[in-house]
């Protein structure tokens, strides 16, 4: 297994919530963490934005990868939603046990 970070910005708690509640019931993500009050600054369409967004930290695997880009689109409201990947180079070994017990999905 080979652990992921994921990063992606939502609009309000409720999306971020909903978004996130999903992703770990559906085996996407062991976890997701939500940090609000996050200001964003930034291009979209040749303007400068700024809006308060909440963060979501999602934690996964290489093998969900696809998977959890796909349904994260769908869910979020964004046209063009974050989706920024970093590898875990190292971590606690239990730790990553659990995330990848979480993520195994039933084959049957």
């Amino acid at each position: 297994m080979t652990a992921k970070l994921v990063l992606s910005a939502c609009p309000d708690v409720e999306h971020a919530q909903r978004i996130a509640s999903c992703l770990v019931a559906e085996r996407l993500a062991a976890c997701v963490n939500l940090i609000p009050q996050m200001q964003s600054i930034y291009r979209w369409q040749d303007k400068i934005e700024q809006t308060n967004e909440v963060q979501l930290l999602i934690k996964s695997d290489h093998g969900t990868l696809s998977d959890l880009e796909a349904r994260l689109t769908a869910l979020h409201p964004y046209d063009v939603p974050e989706f920024l990947v970093v590898t875990i180079e190292d971590g606690s070994a239990d730790y990553l046990a659990w995330l990848g017990q979480c993520l195994q999905r039933d084959t049957k």
